[in-house]
C-alpha cells in the first residue's frame, strides 16, 4: 500500500509539468512548464545546450569567465547599479555554466515577472563588456585557483579527470587554470556568447504562479533578440581503457585517494535503473554501501568512502574517493580494487536488493517535493531523449527488479575493474 501511495504522489506531481514551445521567427523552441499557484513566485531558466565547459576546447575555463560576465549587469548601468535595480524589486538574476549546459535563471514575484524579463532583455543586449569587469573576474578567478593550491580534493579530483580523459577537453579544470584565465580576452568572452546564446541551442524552463500563455507572450519578446545561431551534437569523450595510477605529492598529513573506471552506458540507456541499483549498494548508499562497510566499518581505513555512477552525453563513467592516513594509503587503494571486484564476480545479495529498493522508493518524493526539483526532473527528460513521466517508469522497474536480472547486469559490466587512481600523499 505505501509503495502504491509512493507511486500515486510522484504521478500526480509530475503529471503537472508540460513540455510546449514557442514559435519565434518559425523556429519551435521548446518549453518546459509547470503552473504552481501556491506561492506568488515565478523562476525561469533559458537552457543553452552544448553551451558548457564541453566547449572550453581553446581556453580551459571560458564558458565559467563568460557567465560571470554576464553578472556583472550591463555596461550602461554597471554592476552596483544594475545590481540595486534588481534587489530593490527583489528580482534575481544570473548565469552559470554546467559541463554541457549555459543557464540563464530569472526569478521575482509575480508581480515582477514581466520587469524582471525586461532585466533580462537589457542584459542580453548589453553585457558589461567593460575593461573594469574583465579585470575584476580574472583577479577574482585567479585568486580562487591560487586558494585551491592547498585543496588536494580539488587537486585529486582534477587528476583523476586528467588520468582519465587524458588529451580531451574533459581533461582540464573546468574552472582553468592560471595561464588559461590570464589568456582570456574580451574578444574570447564576446565570441563565445555569441556562438553559444543563441536560439538553436534553447530550452526554456518556467515554474510557477503563473500561466503558460503569459509564458510564452513575454518570453517571446525576450528571445526574438537571441540570434538563429547554429545548434550542435554534443560530443562523447571516453574514459581510457589501458588503467593508471597518478601520485602527486604535497605537504599533508592525509592521503586523498581518488578512483575511476569506464562505464559502458549511454545517456539514454534504457537499463539505467540498474546502475542506480546497482552503484547504491556498491558505493553511494551511505553505511549500508560495500565500499563504506569495507574501508570503514571492517578495516578502519577511512571515515567515509563514496563511489558513483555518472552519465551523460558527454561521458560515462564511475568514480569515487575517500580520505585516509599517509601509512594506510596503499592498503585503502588494494581495498577500493578488491571491493568492486568481488562486486562484479559475485554480485549483491536479496536482502541488499530489498533494502536499496525499499530506499529508493521510499525516498523518491523527497527528490520532488520542490518546483525546482520537479522542473529539474522534467527537463533531465526531455534533454535525455526520454517521454515525459520516464522517471515514474524507472521506479516501476526498480520495484520489479530481480536478483538474477541484476546480477547478470552487474556482471556485464567488467569494465569498471579497470580503475584508474589519483592520489594526493605526502613529500
Amino acid at each position: 500500500m505505501k509503495i502504491f501511495l509512493v507511486f500515486f504522489i510522484i504521478g500526480q506531481i509530475l503529471m503537472a509539468a508540460k513540455i510546449d514551445s514557442i514559435e519565434i521567427n518559425g523556429v519551435q523552441i521548446p518549453l518546459i512548464y509547470e503552473e504552481e499557484s501556491r506561492l506568488p513566485i515565478v523562476t525561469t531558466q533559458i537552457v543553452f545546450t552544448n553551451s558548457g565547459t564541453i566547449t572550453d576546447v581553446k581556453k580551459a575555463g571560458l564558458a565559467k569567465f563568460s557567465a560571470k560576465i554576464l553578472n556583472e549587469g550591463t555596461k550602461t548601468e554597471g554592476s552596483n547599479a544594475f545590481a540595486e535595480d534588481l534587489e530593490s524589486k527583489a528580482i534575481h538574476i544570473s548565469a552559470s555554466s554546467g559541463t554541457e549546459t549555459f543557464v540563464l535563471e530569472v526569478s521575482s514575484l509575480t508581480e515582477q515577472y514581466i520587469n524582471s524579463l525586461k532585466y533580462l532583455e537589457k542584459l542580453l543586449k548589453d553585457p558589461n563588456y567593460s575593461k573594469n569587469s574583465m579585470t575584476k573576474i580574472q583577479t577574482m578567478t585567479l585568486g580562487s585557483l591560487s586558494r585551491k593550491e592547498n585543496d588536494f580534493d580539488y587537486i585529486a579530483g582534477n587528476e583523476l579527470k586528467k588520468v582519465m580523459f587524458a588529451g580531451t577537453v574533459l581533461a582540464e579544470p573546468s574552472s582553468g587554470t592560471i595561464e588559461s584565465v590570464k589568456s582570456i580576452t574580451l574578444n574570447d568572452v564576446k565570441s563565445f556568447l555569441k556562438e553559444h546564446l543563441v536560439l538553436s541551442r534553447a530550452i526554456v524552463v518556467v515554474g510557477g504562479d503563473i500561466s503558460i500563455d503569459e509564458v510564452k507572450k513575454s518570453m517571446s519578446k525576450v528571445l526574438k533578440n537571441l540570434p538563429l545561431g547554429e545548434n550542435s551534437t554534443v560530443t562523447h569523450y571516453d574514459v581510457r581503457k589501458d588503467a593508471k595510477t597518478s601520485i602527486i605529492e604535497k605537504e599533508t598529513e592525509q592521503a586523498y585517494v581518488y578512483f575511476g573506471s569506464p562505464y559502458n552506458m549511454k545517456v539514454d540507456d534504457a537499463e539505467y535503473y540498474k546502475a542506480r541499483v546497482a552503484t547504491f549498494i556498491l558505493g553511494t548508499g551511505g553505511f549500508g554501501s560495500r565500499l563504506m562497510e569495507e574501508i570503514r566499518v571492517k578495516r578502519g581505513l577511512a571515515y567515509s568512502a563514496y563511489a558513483r555512477v555518472h552519465v551523460s552525453k558527454s561521458s560515462s563513467y564511475m568514480s569515487g574517493y575517500l580520505q585516509t592516513k599517509l601509512e594506510s594509503m596503499d592498503e585503502a587503494k588494494a581495498t577500493v580494487s578488491e571491493v568492486i571486484e568481488n562486486f562484479v564476480k559475485n554480485g549483491v545479495t536479496k536482502e541488499e536488493l530489498e533494502q536499496t529498493k525499499k530506499f529508493l522508493l521510499g525516498s523518491e518524493p523527497l527528490r520532488v517535493e520542490t518546483m525546482s526539483q520537479r522542473l529539474n526532473r522534467t527537463f533531465m527528460e526531455y534533454y535525455k531523449g526520454f517521454e515525459l513521466g520516464h522517471s515514474v517508469t524507472e521506479l516501476e522497474k526498480i520495484k520489479k527488479l530481480k536478483l538474477k536480472d541484476l546480477n547478470r547486469y552487474i556482471k556485464s559490466h567488467r569494465e569498471i575493474l579497470d580503475i584508474s587512481f589519483a592520489i594526493v600523499t605526502k613529500k
